[in-house]
């Protein structure tokens, strides 16, 4: 043999097509002399070139295997003999698509292989933020939003053209949707295919176009939504409603319509999380003599006791009376914080009561120091 086409792609005889393929890809990306600019990659890109196409033909590898040649009779052009152009079209010829591959990492075909035209492309996403209280986020709310957006042409359905008879074949492309481009080089013939210019990838242009959306086959609109804001949700959090974005050109689908939510801040309530903090304040007699008291509440009031000697600043919980979650079970709880109330203003009679509330005061704050005497 003259060249060992499996060494030069790191195979052993055994490799099926799809581990010639993926050689292929790896080496022919590595050595393209449009990427390798090092000496001897565009000889070393030919080799492997000229490797995967024989290995990948049932017939030639066959051949190869049994007598150490192929028959390259069939070959024509450039400085080795080898137009790529012939003898690398794709699936066609050896078993598996070149031009798949090159499409990868160029961008386009580079042997000449068809490409399918573009499809109908999908239309554009949209956000629309909304603003709600935090009792809306707490317990979820429904509200209708307007949105201007671009729907479907009702003229001529999407497609841009007066009638049916003006959509016609690209005459650039032939209605592939592509155009090849060939060049010489030393070591063969060389064609690239790209999308077509005039029609996009699309391989039709419209003769005369649709009066009321100039050929776009879109006109702007808008659509009243309704919006189904569900329990839990916060600063953020977006919501998906599907096929309410704009519609996509050329009777595309409709892209989706993300609605951002906003929640104004409470006079009360602070959020963290799923649960809600709150100062509450309490009065002096309470907080010394212990009762119960009415606490606010996102759906209304709620009773909470307040044991004798609270302290300021001692915080309480209401289970269960903050935020659902939004996306699992449970809900968050409502943290209650004592703040005590030092009157200003006292009746004799409140300030002789606690002339007498605080010798004992000064009593407990004697022993305190009898206590530590010696310490420092």
């Amino acid at each position: 043999m003259t060249k060992d086409y499996y060494k030069i792609l790191g195979l052993d005889k055994s490799a099926t097509k799809d581990d010639i393929k993926k050689a292929y890809k790896k080496l022919a990306k590595k050595h393209h002399p449009d990427i390798n600019k090092e000496e001897g990659s565009a000889e070393k890109f030919k080799e492997v070139s000229e490797a995967a196409a024989v290995l990948g033909d049932d017939q030639k590898r066959q051949q190869y295997d049994q007598f150490g040649t192929a028959d390259f009779s069939g070959f024509q052009g450039g400085a080795g003999g080898f137009d790529f152009s012939d003898f690398m079209r794709g699936a066609e010829g050896f078993g598996f698509d070149f031009d798949s591959i090159f499409d990868s990492f160029f961008g386009g075909s580079m042997f000449g292989g068809g490409r399918r035209r573009r499809g109908p492309q999908r239309g554009s996403d949209l956000i629309y933020d909304i603003e709600i209280d935090l009792k809306e986020a707490a317990f979820g709310t429904g509200k209708n939003i307007t949105v201007p957006k671009m729907v479907r042409c009702g003229k001529c359905d999407g497609k841009g053209a007066d009638s049916e008879s003006d959509i016609i074949r690209c005459p650039d492309c032939n209605g592939t949707g592509t155009v090849k481009q060939a060049r010489r080089t030393p070591f063969g013939m060389f064609q690239t295919v790209t999308t077509c210019r005039k029609c996009h990838g699309e391989g039709t242009t419209i003769k005369n176009p649709c009066k009321e959306c100039d050929g776009s086959g879109l006109v702007e609109e808008t659509s009243r939504i309704k919006v189904d804001i569900p329990a839990g949700v916060d600063n953020g959090t977006r919501l998906r409603i599907s096929g309410e974005g704009e519609a996509g050109p050329k009777g595309g689908p409709a892209g989706d319509l993300f609605v951002r939510i906003h929640v104004r801040s409470h006079k009360i309530f602070e959020r963290r999380g799923n649960d809600l903090f709150m100062d509450m304040p309490v009065s002096f007699s309470t907080a010394a003599l212990g009762g119960e008291i009415d606490v606010p509440t996102l759906d209304g009031k709620a009773k909470m006791k307040i044991p004798s000697g609270t302290e300021c600043n001692t915080v309480f919980r209401l289970k269960g009376k903050g935020i659902p979650s939004l996306r699992s079970y449970g809900t968050g709880d409502q943290k209650v914080r004592v703040i005590v109330d030092v009157p200003s203003k006292l009746s004799k009679k409140q300030k002789e009561l606690l002339k007498e509330f605080d010798k004992e005061s000064r009593n407990v704050n004697k022993s305190f120091f009898e206590k530590i005497k010696g310490s420092f």
